[in-house]
């Protein structure tokens, strides 16, 4: 009986030419996916800041096609009138109120990362002004502090018969709106923080509970540099925000009895006083501001990798 043997196809050692291409055409996919986003970045961002950057250097009033280029004028304006960096001086009200609300997100969401009785209650309620459409903030806030609102009621209660006027009177209408925006935005870094103090492993805790620390200890040596990268972002959007307020006291004030601020100024040159020209300046000298506080930021505190371990 004579075996037979069943000859089988040759497998090629080289790959063939198709597949280098396929390579290639893995290598563009992610190319093509970053068209439309980038296409949508350089259209609405960078395009409308070159173009106000064009207008800050003429006497555009938003209507006429005609735009005669002036020069510095509008930028000499800016740095020659003291009226135009005097509003910033506002912006130290809402700085301050900033860095309370930063301590209190902090606080916050240390406590209700552990077990804390009613802390999803908790996390909603702190969480919920952020969720809220600023206007309506306004309005809300505009009948609490109105004479005789909510406000005046409640001290009515504890024996405070004559309260001062929280948005009539220039020495406290800023601490008022501060304090708005201390209610309305400190959801948002209360969820930063807390999302971050969650990320830390539980294994820390429980060693550092084994040799005796205490809840100040495990804040300090773990929750604190275990979050430090976010607590600088939130720096930093704290103060380019504290810049640029606008919708709170636009809202409720309109900027009267010294309570306008930068942006308000801006609006008010463009919409009012219809000179897009020193409108689009304004607007390049707060963006450059904020740049260099930002890159100042950044060098005080720069991005460290933390190793808890």
């Amino acid at each position: 009986m004579v075996a037979t043997t069943t000859a089988r196809p040759t497998v090629p050692l080289v790959a063939p030419s198709g597949g280098a291409r396929s390579h290639q055409g893995w290598r563009a996919t992610p190319w093509l996916f970053l068209l439309v986003p980038v296409a949508l970045l350089v259209t609405f961002t960078y395009v409308p800041v070159a173009n106000m950057v064009w207008y800050s250097f003429t006497d555009w009033d938003g209507l006429d096609p005609v735009m005669n280029p002036v020069g510095l004028a509008n930028y000499a304006r800016i740095f020659g009138d003291p009226a135009y960096f005097q509003v910033f001086l506002v912006s130290l009200y809402y700085l301050a109120g900033a860095a309370v609300q930063l301590v209190l997100a902090l606080y916050f969401a240390t406590v209700l990362s552990f077990n804390t009785r009613f802390r999803n209650v908790f996390k909603g309620l702190i969480f919920f002004p952020y969720l809220i459409n600023g206007v309506a903030i306004g309005l809300v806030f505009l009948y609490f502090f109105r004479p005789g609102g909510t406000l005046d009621a409640l001290l009515a209660l504890v024996g405070v018969d004559a309260p001062v006027q929280w948005l009539g009177d220039p020495s406290v209408i800023n601490v008022s709106l501060a304090a708005t925006s201390v209610w309305r935005f400190m959801g948002l870094n209360f969820v930063l923080f807390l999302g971050a103090i969650q990320s830390i492993p539980t294994e820390l805790y429980e060693a550092a509970e084994l040799d005796g620390a205490t809840s100040w200890h495990k804040f300090r040596y773990i929750i604190l540099p275990g979050i430090k990268k976010i607590v600088g972002l939130s720096a930093i959007l704290a103060v380019s925000g504290s810049l640029s307020v606008f919708e709170i006291p636009y809202i409720m004030t309109g900027g009267a009895n010294g309570s306008a601020t930068f942006v308000i100024q801006t609006v008010q040159a463009a919409f009012t006083h219809h000179n897009f020209g020193l409108a689009s300046a304004m607007g390049v000298v707060l963006l450059a501001i904020v740049l260099v506080i930002t890159w100042i930021q950044r060098r005080f505190v720069p991005d460290e990798k933390v190793d808890l371990t």
